[in-house]
């Protein structure tokens, strides 16, 4: 059986629904499915171009490493990415090192609404994805407020992933 969720943009009311990509990327479609609701503050994709993201604390009780994953996400593609709470910290974002050898691991949503993506950071070098869902209703509309937010601004903006009915007959 199919299993969809819904990801929302809050403060702009906007909602967009995508289905799980259950045979492509069955262990992380399980972690993230398990883990619903997860919420945080929205941000825009600085290389990435037509992303919106949130950052979210780890939630698998074991990651689930590399599938079906991508350097060129389409519009509606859906991706999971980890990184160390180090990794974030980089010169070019503002930080400076950090001395400490503690590392969070962080999980990355990651929702694209347009073409012409390339997931190459200068610093690290290629950032491939995991592809776990696809949206298959709301994407102008989705598209729409990650313009928005872009041109507008991302304060205060929370992006919300939710289990979703599935209402197909």
């Amino acid at each position: 059986m199919a299993r969809y969720i819904n990801i929302t943009v809050e403060k702009r009311g906007v909602t967009c629904k995508a289905l799980l990509l259950d045979d492509a990327a069955p262990r992380t479609a399980n972690a993230v499915w398990d883990a619903l609701p997860l919420s945080g503050q929205v941000f825009h994709g600085k290389y990435a171009r037509n992303e919106i993201y949130n950052l979210v604390p780890a939630f698998a009780p074991a990651e689930p490493g590399a599938e079906n994953t991508t350097v060129t996400p389409i519009p509606g593609d859906v991706c999971y990415f980890t990184f160390t709470s180090n990794d974030l910290k980089t010169p070019s974002h503002g930080y400076e090192a950090d001395s400490t050898d503690t590392q969070e691991t962080i999980v990355d949503l990651a929702v694209f609404y347009g073409r012409n993506n390339l997931l190459l950071n200068g610093d690290t070098g290629w950032v491939p994805g995991n592809v776990f869902a696809t949206i298959v209703e709301g994407l102008d509309e989705i598209a729409a407020a990650c313009q928005d937010i872009w041109m507008g601004g991302a304060r205060d903006e929370t992006l919300t992933y939710s289990r979703a009915v599935d209402t197909t007959p």
